[in-house]
């Protein structure tokens, strides 16, 4: 197998999951941590088999470099992106207003801030590209 660099970011989660996970052992446990850990190491194992998959089968290494490089692949992923993008401010604010009336602010904030910077990011990136193009 040549040398890929996503093979080592691969292995990096996998030692950076073992990691926290180990820290479940220690002496301040904290499941959040080892969860994550957890979940770091699945994805750093999956990402490193796929890897595999793709330096050693052919036919699938055919397939994954059509599918990236295919225009309508690229577009449907730009429309899914956008979709996600609007339906995540629809929905923070639905959120935003029932958890007012709610009385929970503190969270209702938050996703305000999050939705807020979404905004910000669209805005931003907007006039980047209307500039660039």
């Amino acid at each position: 197998m040549k040398k890929d660099k996503r093979v080592y970011i691969s292995i990096f989660w996998i030692v950076l999951g073992a990691v926290l996970a180990v820290m479940q052992f220690g002496p301040q446990h904290d499941s959040y941590w080892s969860g994550l850990g957890i979940a770091l190491l699945a994805v750093g194992v999956l990402q490193l088999a796929r890897r595999i998959k793709y330096h050693s089968n052919e036919q699938y290494r055919e397939n994954v470099d059509t599918q990236n490089s295919d225009e309508r692949n690229r577009f449907l992923s730009g429309r899914a992106w956008a979709w996600a993008g609007y339906l995540y401010v629809m929905f923070g604010a639905v959120a935003i207003i029932a958890l007012q009336i709610a009385g929970q602010r503190e969270i209702s904030q938050t996703i305000s801030f999050t939705v807020c910077a979404l905004l910000i990011l669209y805005w931003v990136s907007y006039l980047f590209l209307r500039r660039k193009y």
